[in-house]
Order: C-alpha cells, then sequence, then structure tokens
C-alpha cells in the first residue's frame, strides 16, 4: 500500500536543487548559524544530523515522543526488548529471554555486564525500578499514558538478573509494552523529570548547548557492539530547505522531515514512516459536542486534493489513525468521502436545532509536525469556512503544542481541532485505541463508555480474536462516535549525505538508531 524504499529526485531542470541548496548553505554560512560553526569538525568522525525541532527533553518516559525518541531511545537508554519494523517481532536487548509464568505474570532474564554511563552495573533492582517510574509514579510519564494507561503493573527484583512483572489482569502483549520503557539507574530522580538521562546505551550526553546543538559521545564501556561513529551531533532548522541544503551543502550528513519542494534533489530518500496525520476534535464542546458537526468536519476536507496538492502525493487519504500494518486495522473503514453538499447541510441542521455553530473553532497547529504543517492547516481551515464554520489558526512551537496534546488540558478553551500525528510504531491497536481515544487516555479529549468497553475487551484478547476486536472498536468510533478527521497515512523523506549510509524504516519517525549509521565505502 505504501511505497517501497527509493530515491527521490524533485522535478526541474537538471542541477536547479543543488544549486539552490548551496545558495541557502552559503547564506548559513555568513549567518554564523551552522552546525560547522556550532562545534563539528568535518572529517572529525561525528555524524551530523538536521532536525526540525529541538527535543523539549531527553526524559526517557517521554521516549514515545518524536521529538525525544528519534534521540533517545536505543541511542541514550535502552528497553529490555526491542521491536524489529521490518518483521514486527520482538528481539532482546537488556534482557535475553522472557516467559508468561502464569496468566497475569511475566518473568525477563537480565544480560549480564552491562553498565551505566555512569559506571553503574545494570540489575533487576534498576529495571524494577525503571518500570515503578515510568508507570505508577506521578511525573505524568508519556510512555505510562500512551502504552499503559491506567493498567496496574508491578515489577520485581527476584535476584540480580531476574525481573517479574505482575499484572492485574492477563495481558498477552506486555514484552511489548515493556519495550517502551527505557532504562535508568536508581539514582534517577524518582519523582521528577530529568532533562539529561544516564542510560545503557551505545552514547552518552556530552554537551546539550540549548538552541544551538546536542552532542553525544559514544561510551566505551557499552555492552554490545560498539556503533561506527565516534559521535554525533544534532542540530536543528525549522525551515525543511535549509534542512536540505544543510546535508547538500556538505554541512550535515542527515537531514530528517522534508518535502519535496525542499530541494534535497538526488540526497532524497523516501520511506513509509508508519504516521498518520489527523484532527483530534474537542468533542466535549459546542459546537463540536453535535455528532452532525463533525461528520460535516470529515465531509468537507478533501483529502485525496490535500494529499496530492500539499503533500505533492507522498501519502494516501486515511479513514482511521492505524495503517495497514498494525494487529486490529479494519480494512473496511475507508477515507470519508468528500462533500462539501453534505457538510453544509448537516451544519445548518445543527444550527436550525440550536446548535452554536457560530462559536469560533481554533486550529491548534505545531510548526513542523509534518512538511507543510502550517499550509495543510490553511486548506483546513478554507474548508470549514466554507462548510459554514467559524475557525481559525494559532500555530505553535513543540513544547506550548505538547499542552494540548497531553493532560490535563489546558482550562477555558474553547473548542479546538488539534493537530496531531499518530504512528503505531509497536504494531497494535492497542497503542491507539487507549491513549486517544480512551475515556481517560493520555491523549484523548473525549471517549464513550461504549467505546471504553470495546477497547478493553480487545485489550484482553489474542490472536484473530484480538484483530477482530480492535476492528470493532475501530468501526465504532469511525461510525457512532467521529472523535476525529483523519487525514493521511504518510510517507516521509529523508536526505543523506553520499559518505553516509543509512537505511530508514517504519520507525525512524520515532527512534533513529545512531548504530544503523555507517561511513559509506
Amino acid at each position: 500500500m505504501k511505497s517501497p524504499l527509493r530515491p527521490l529526485r524533485t522535478a526541474g531542470p537538471p542541477g536547479r536543487g543543488a544549486a539552490a541548496a548551496l545558495g541557502v548553505g552559503a547564506m548559513l554560512l555568513t549567518g554564523g548559524c551552522t552546525v560547522a560553526n556550532s562545534g563539528s569538525v568535518a572529517g572529525d568522525g561525528t555524524v551530523r544530523i538536521v532536525l526540525p525541532e529541538e527535543p523539549p527533553t531527553l526524559e526517557p518516559c517521554d521516549a514515545s515522543l518524536t521529538a525525544t525518541g528519534r534521540v533517545t531511545r536505543s541511542n541514550i537508554t535502552e528497553p529490555l526488548a526491542e521491536r524489529v519494523p521490518e518483521t514486527g517481532e520482538l528481539e532482546p536487548k537488556l534482557a535475553t529471554e522472557w516467559t508468561q509464568t502464569s496468566p497475569t505474570t511475566w518473568t525477563f532474564t537480565l544480560r549480564e555486564d552491562v553498565r551505566f554511563h555512569d559506571g553503574t552495573p545494570f540489575t533487576a533492582e534498576a529495571a524494577a525500578f525503571s518500570v515503578d517510574r515510568t508507570i505508577n509514579s506521578d511525573i505524568d510519564c508519556n510512555v505510562a499514558g500512551y502504552v499503559f494507561g491506567d493498567d496496574a503493573i508491578t515489577a520485581t527484583a527476584v535476584d540480580a538478573t531476574t525481573l517479574e512483572v505482575t499484572t492485574e489482569e492477563p495481558d498477552p502483549i506486555l514484552p511489548l509494552r515493556l519495550s517502551f520503557v527505557e532504562m535508568v539507574p536508581t539514582t534517577t530522580d524518582p519523582d521528577a523529570k530529568v532533562r539529561e538521562p544516564v542510560g545503557t546505551g551505545p552514547y552518552r550526553i556530552d554537551k546539550w548547548n540549548q538552541g544551538i546543538n546536542l552532542r553525544l559521545e559514544r561510551f566505551e564501556d557499552y555492552w554490545g557492539e560498539a556503533p561506527d561513529y565516534p559521535a554525533a551531533l544534532y542540530s536543528w532548522r525549522a525551515e525543511g530547505s535549509i534542512r536540505a541544503a544543510m546535508v547538500s551543502s556538505g554541512e550535515a550528513d542527515i537531514a530528517v522531515g522534508l518535502a519535496p519542494a525542499d530541494g534535497a534533489g538526488d540526497n532524497a530518500v523516501e520511506f513509509p514512516n508508519n504516521e498518520t496525520s489527523y484532527l483530534r476534535i474537542d468533542a466535549a464542546k459546542p459546537p463540536l459536542d453535535d455528532i452532525r458537526v463533525r461528520q460535516a468536519i470529515n465531509y468537507a476536507i478533501d483529502k485525496e486534493g490535500l494529499v496530492a496538492s500539499v503533500f505533492a502525493g507522498l501519502g494516501e487519504p486515511a479513514g482511521q489513525l492505524v495503517p495497514d500494518n498494525v494487529t486490529g486495522y479494519n480494512p473496511d473503514i475507508e477515507a470519508w468521502p468528500y462533500d462539501m453538499d453534505r457538510a453544509r447541510e448537516l451544519i445548518e441542521e445543527a444550527r436550525a436545532d440550536g446548535v452554536p455553530v457560530d462559536n469560533t473553532i481554533t486550529i491548534i497547529g505545531r510548526n513542523g509536525i509534518y512538511p507543510k504543517a502550517a499550509e495543510t492547516m490553511e486548506v483546513v481551515q478554507n474548508a470549514l469556512t466554507e462548510a459554514g464554520l467559524d475557525v481559525e489558526i494559532q500555530m505553535l512551537d513543540v513544547n506550548a503544542w505538547l499542552e494540548y496534546l497531553l493532560r490535563p488540558f489546558p482550562e477555558d478553551i474553547g473548542p479546538t481541532l488539534l493537530q496531531a500525528q499518530h504512528g503505531n510504531q509497536a504494531g497494535d491497536a492497542a497503542f491507539t485505541m487507549d491513549q486517544i481515544y480512551g475515556s481517560e487516555g493520555a491523549q484523548s479529549s473525549y471517549g464513550t463508555p461504549q467505546l471504553d468497553e470495546l477497547i478493553h475487551e480487545a485489550e484482553l484478547a489474542s490472536g484473530a480474536e484480538r484483530e477482530a476486536a480492535f476492528a470493532e472498536a475501530l468501526a465504532h468510533q469511525n461510525d457512532e462516535v467521529v472523535r476525529d478527521a483523519v487525514l493521511a497515512h504518510m510517507t516521509g523523506i529523508i536526505a543523506l549525505a553520499p559518505g553516509v549510509t543509512y537505511e530508514p524504516n517504519s520507525a525512524t519517525n520515532d527512534e533513529m538508531h545512531l548504530s544503523e549509521m555507517h561511513p559509506a565505502g
């Protein structure tokens, strides 16, 4: 369904993209804000990566957030097990094996001779502490809401290399859930988030120059195979064209989050990134509390036109948040058809029944969430205005936007549509349904008792029953709840310098493993 990995060539006369890129690169050199001027020296063995935004934090328990996870996961910190994107299977990481020893208990055997960056040994005590800190503490870890919801988890160190994890109800995918818990030493603050964590990964934090760059250095006592690059330097530029230009001009080795128009030329690589763009509808506030208005929003947005124009064909219209490689995907749910006449009819029906459809609805957008994010919201605004709604846009940077994404939400705000993107890199609909559609989900602004029950029943099932149960829950959401306007399953573009080899995959948007990057040749 999605495009295979392949080089992407931009349209236009030969050499135009490269010339434009070099021109922007020259401006960067004179502007004093280049990677080279902020600490990197060409040829010193440092791989240089330019991101759309600075990570708000490197706190491991927030590593399910894209901006944090793409730097932290399996670079600085590591989990017990790790999902292989190509196969969906779990492979050992800090645990060597795991067994379900009772309906509610899993036992993990941990790897020996592993040390944290501060020199302390990784033990079952540290693993139990990490699980408890992430899931049971009051520090509002995003991983807790995204992966575990309100589930009670007890982790116990049986001995130095044996961890026992118990749940209240049987959980057939507990090892997969725990793959999102990054391990930290017991010296980590249990009552507050940390900005710069200590982990067991192949890289440790060297220096974070806030607003400029972040440097990681290779951890020489790493338990596994040493990565090729002795250091990694991250910088961030909001404009995709500048990120692409930095690769073209030799100032960066890898640039992420690009659009076809950004001019990466022969350096561009297209890949299926497992992300779905959508609008979260604040269905608890008028006029969005009327299902007819929510249906009208879906009918008013021309998703095929949006993908063809703004997304330049990189993606496909979508009707559900999970793509077809995720357990629970419902093949019968199609993207809502574009029908402006029907959208207007629904708005007028609601108006006639006293629904305050003239209330101003605010789109809360996020700069850089995907290429042409602001332009996408302008298209949506125009469509909804044409349908008869009053809509304004407020574009925010990631830290301010997160206030709207995660509970508790800001108070005293009117009805909102939140620009969001969801990547289910775990491969199971449980990681979508509970946090996004459950009544108490960490990212949920609205839910219903019936949908909650359908989600709960699906989470207890396994095999074909699990697949069917989640498909039913997704269908119920689409037909009876309509909490979202799902836009498109996305396709990503990164730029790679000729001297670097790296093969992006469906998890790349959420985690970029430095150990998978190698010098070419």
